[in-house]
């Protein structure tokens, strides 16, 4: 309870707006909350518009400034009449949390409507009316004090604007008349006043209007709206109203803790427990893993965990998982659990992994632990192209009243926020895109320290800009975490619809589901998985018989030496310029090898310094050190090198003496925003654990740093070994049926690092015999089809490669195709509905080539032939209709091609470039090898990827492909802001620099860079940016 001090003012704010009432509040729930604790208010109410969406990121820190936290909200239900509405009991939170969901679920995404009588249905929440007027309002005033007699209070906020007078003393008549206590509201928009010119430049944002323009009405009158000192208050409030809000805040008891979410348990049949349900999936499981009987070893893991999932109520979790991975094998889906508790032996046996546990060393503490009381959590990835068919059923088979799928909070970035801010400050489209382009090689905000007065509109910019950043903008869905409940959803937070159809979305994110201890099953998809599955059915149809996962051997000799080769164009996780860089040094030679590599180029193991001591250590340059068993078990398997988050936690077991959860909690330390500040305590206890157990203090802090620089990036061993997995069987694919995989990929894109030029020129340069779009034999995929010079399978390309090209159309082709003998062009276009758009694009793409060689020739028949009125019909029956055409140059072939369906089956660009340049001489990607190390080289070729990753200090990575491959050129961080523009802007890049080869892969550092991408113009070109 609060104390009345007669001698010190006592205060809760009962109205803040913060930032997640989306473009209207000017400061993040942290700032509020945290300023609140610091000026001494008693309690702070966070009142978000028809929101709950900040309101955990509020309680999380009010818990770490003590000061108490009410929830609550506010809605606006008439023209001149909010109404706050403030949790007093969890009662109270559940109508509340109920009404913003029925007020969402009324409107479209972003919107909300509430009226009176929802209102009226309330029972224990308390209201306060915020009018803005008492025109029109004194009625409803009237009713809620009839409905609510001991609940209602009426807000008065001082503000030192105009009408303020005439407003409070017309609502102290109201409350004099209807015996309605008033209370002291802030109407509170920002923690400081200082963010008053952000909170102006919000709302211009909001309306989509230029500052300047903004209406009166769209912007507040000063910078009163923030948490205002105690003493300020006690000149602006009688003391009575003031009392009001300490009476309120007393009668808020609730405390979001009490809010706790149970696992639905709709699965599980009548006749059992959920403990006996899941001991029966679990002994079918094992019967099915190990038909002749499992190890001792394992049969002690899977009680062990079994064990701590029953005494920590988890088996519906498990229970759900596994319904929803046999729903999807049920229908052909292909799946695979990876991560967190996904890759224990309880999931192994449940069918939710294929990962087998033997071959990791999986800490089942790192996911389940006692300490925590967390639920764990798994990832299922399903394919991408079916897995709305997997949340369609999450839906129907657990209702929509308990399953939802989580938030995503969709913030400001240097990008977006410049790009807003510029436009409502009246700066022009190539003002602004100049702006944006400054700052795209740049990774932060670091100098945009303005403060004070602006000289110029750049300055009041980036000032702006550097509070913009990090702001919410709007909910977004999570990418497939789903939330489901034994009861009513809406009782724990507020759902709204989703912009996507059939789809909703609670207000929380992924973050305050793991702070309010709530389950989430992330239900994702992969694209690798639709490439398997589509290129598993190829093989069947080709070999007539099925296909899966198990007939892909382990330890496959040849899939390892096209991995060590870099040879991964294409292939799961391990295409990248950086895994290709370190495949020739790694040198994987079986599954665990991949475990590693996929783990090893992270931030994390680069940040700790642990790449090079490993590689050091595999290559036989370093000694590896273990100062005893205990961390030699631990790190044995990567050579003493810390890799892996499971590594950490059992180095903090075995060496310090943590609990397996004390470790994780740790790990968890390591990775939070707060992390210095939690930093000491582990800091101490884990070098104290460290020398007590007698390990030295050096090793014991360089342990420790280790750990430091690792732990926020640091990859999950299950995660890599799920991963290597699909890593492997994407390799096998490539190196034992590259059509099918690449017509798998190509029906599969966008996806990966490279684009379908890439895709195809790989093909080519592994003599797959690749077969052009063509109107009578292509389908609308890409497929494979028997070679025309060799038994071996050749690639089709299908209609689906041409950009613009309509389903329905190739459809009705295809069926009229099978009915008639097409000798000509006008047999097909005289035959089906096809627009002159439609069949151009398909004349431009050379699938006419059979029927008309000349493609200029084919592209004017296709428009003529197609009668829509105007001009072009009356030359259709005239002897002119074919005019003299020339056929196409080999440039404006390759252009055409890279127009119509982004590659090229003839000559690739660069050689036609390289043919026209005959004074220069450059070397290829190929010829590169063949140089010496240190020699100052010349290339030229398409700009496909540009990187800068956080991790290489400034560095500018760009890769090009020739002729014959790819180019990696480092740019150092003084020449990427010297040869800015040309980074940014080229297609076509010319090179010169010093060649650098090691382990057989070649870089090239960059001394000077030319744009000669006007060389062959209007080419079209898609290259990945800086991902």
């Amino acid at each position: 309870m609060f104390n009345f001090n007669k001698k010190k003012i006592n205060y809760a704010e009962l109205n803040c707006i913060t930032n997640f009432s989306f473009l209207k509040g000017a400061s993040h729930p942290e700032e509020l909350v945290e300023t609140a604790a610091t000026i001494g208010y008693s309690a702070i109410a966070i009142t978000d518009e028809c929101s709950f969406s900040g309101i955990v990121r509020a309680y999380k820190s009010a818990k770490k400034h003590k000061i108490k936290m009410i929830v609550g909200s506010e809605f606006k239900v008439h023209e001149n009449l909010n109404l706050i509405l403030l949790a007093s009991s969890k009662q109270s939170y559940k109508e509340i949390s109920s009404l913003i969901t029925k007020g969402r679920f009324r409107e479209s995404k972003g919107n909300y409507k509430i009226v009176l009588d929802d209102v009226l249905s309330l029972k224990e929440t308390i209201i306060i009316a915020k009018c803005l007027d008492i025109i029109d309002v004194e009625k409803s005033i009237k009713k809620l004090k009839s409905v609510f007699p001991e609940n209602f209070w009426i807000g008065l906020s001082n503000h030192y604007e105009g009408n303020r007078q005439n407003i409070e003393n017309l609502l102290i008549q109201v409350s004099d008349k209807y015996k309605i206590p008033i209370t002291a509201i802030g109407d509170v928009h920002m923690h400081i006043p200082q963010r008053r010119f952000l909170l102006d430049t919000i709302a211009a944002i909001r309306n989509n209007a230029k500052i300047s323009e903004l209406q009166p009405d769209c912007l507040f009158n000063n910078s009163e709206r923030y948490l205002r000192p105690l003493s300020r208050l006690e000149r602006l409030y009688p003391v009575s109203f003031i009392k009001e809000s300490l009476i309120i805040a007393n009668r808020c008891t609730f405390d979001l803790g009490e809010i706790n979410c149970e696992y639905s348990d709709i699965v599980v049949p009548k006749t059992y427990t959920t403990k006996s349900y899941l001991r029966y999936l679990l002994e079918k499981g094992i019967k099915n893993r190990w038909p002749h009987g499992e190890s001792k070893a394992i049969r002690e893991l899977i009680e062990h965990e079994f064990s701590l999932v029953s005494e920590l109520n988890y088996e519906n979790f498990f229970i759900t998982v596994e319904d929803i991975v046999s729903f999807a094998k049920s229908q052909g889906i292909l799946c695979q659990g990876r991560g967190s508790a996904a890759n224990s032996v309880i999931c192994y046996c449940l069918g939710i992994t294929e990962v087998d546990p033997s071959r990791i060393e999986m800490l089942f503490e790192r996911f389940v632990s006692r300490e925590r009381n967390e639920p764990p959590d798994i990832d299922v990835d399903f394919e991408s192209g079916r897995r709305e068919e997997v949340i369609q059923y999450i839906y129907e088979r657990y209702g929509r009243q308990r399953a939802a799928i989580a938030a995503s909070v969709v913030t400001y970035k240097i990008k977006s926020a410049i790009r807003d801010v510029a436009k409502v400050l009246d700066f022009g489209s190539d003002e602004i895109y100049s702006l944006i382009n400054q700052f795209s090689l740049e990774n932060n905000c670091e100098n945009l320290d303005f403060t004070g007065s602006f000289k110029t509109r750049k300055e009041a910019l980036f000032y702006l800009v550097r509070d913009l950043i990090g702001f919410p903008r709007h909910l977004s869905q999570h990418v497939g975490g789903f939330v489901i409940s034994k009861n009513k959803l809406s009782d724990i937070v507020p759902i709204e619809i989703a912009s996507m159809d059939n789809r909703t979305v609670i207000q929380w994110d992924k973050n305050d589901l793991d702070f309010m201890h709530i389950l989430k099953f992330d239900c994702l998809g992969l694209g690798m998985l639709t490439v398997l599955k589509k290129s598993f059915l190829l093989i069947e149809e080709i070999h007539k018989k099925p296909f899966s996962f198990c007939d892909i051997p382990d330890n496959d000799v040849a899939t390892f030496q096209m991995i060590q080769k870099a040879d991964t164009v294409g292939v799961f996780q391990i295409e990248s310029r950086a895994q290709m860089a370190m495949l020739p040094r790694l040198k994987p030679n079986c599954y665990y090898d991949l475990v590693i590599e996929i783990a090893l180029i992270r931030p994390g193991p680069i940040q700790g310094d642990m790449v090079h001591p490993y590689l050091r250590r595999r290559d036989g340059l370093e000694k590896v050190f273990y100062p005893d068993h205990a961390i030699r078990s631990v790190l044995e398997r990567t050579l003493g090198v810390p890799l892996f988050q499971e590594q950490i936690i059992r180095l903090a077991v075995v060496a310090a003496g943590f609990t397996a959860g004390e470790a994780d909690e740790l790990r968890r330390a390591l990775s939070s925003w707060d992390k210095d500040e939690i930093f000491d305590s582990f800091h101490k206890k884990l070098i104290r654990g460290m020398i007590n157990r007698g390990y030295s203090e050096g090793f014991s802090k360089d342990l420790f740093d280790r750990i430091k620089g690792f732990a926020e990036y640091g990859f999950p061993e299950s995660h890599a070994a799920s991963f290597a997995l699909i890593a492997y069987a994407s390799a096998w694919l490539k190196r034992h049926h590259p059509e099918i995989f690449a017509a798998s990929l190509l029906n599969s894109q966008p996806m990966g690092f490279y684009s379908s030029s890439q895709i195809i020129n790989d093909c080519l340069a592994h003599n797959v015999e690749v077969k052009p779009i063509d109107i009578k034999k292509s389908k609308w995929f890409c497929t494979v089809e028997k070679g025309s010079k060799s038994s071996k399978l050749s690639l089709r390309l299908g209609f689906i490669m041409i950009i613009g090209i309509k389903r329905s159309v190739i459809d009705e082709i295809i069926r009229k195709r099978n009915q008639i003998d097409i000798k000509n062009i006008e047999d097909l276009i005289s035959n089906i509905k096809i627009d002159r758009k439609q069949s151009s694009l398909i004349a431009q793409s050379g699938a006419f080539s059979s029927l008309v060689h000349n493609r200029y020739e084919a592209v004017w028949q296709s428009i003529i032939l197609k009668g829509e009125g105007g001009l072009l019909d009356s030359v259709k029956n005239n002897d002119l209709s074919s005019p003299m055409l020339n056929s196409l140059s080999e440039i404006d072939s390759c252009k055409m091609d890279y127009k119509s369906y982004g590659a090229s089956l003839g000559e690739h660009p660069i050689l036609i470039l390289k043919s026209k340049i005959k004074n220069e001489k450059f070397l290829s990607s190929q010829d590169l090898m063949l140089s010496k190390n240190g020699d100052s080289v010349e290339v030229i070729g398409l700009v496909i990827s540009r990187q800068k990753p956080k991790t290489a200090a400034g560095v500018v990575f760009l890769t090009l492909e020739d002729e014959l491959g790819f180019i990696n050129l480092v740019i150092w961080p003084n020449l990427a802001s010297l040869f800015r523009k040309t980074i940014l802007k080229s297609c076509i890049i010319k090179c010169k620099g010093k060649l650098q080869i090691q382990n057989n892969v070649a870089h090239i550092v960059v001394e000077k860079l030319s744009n000669i991408s006007h060389l062959i113009s209007d080419l079209n070109l898609n290259s990945r940016d800086f991902h």
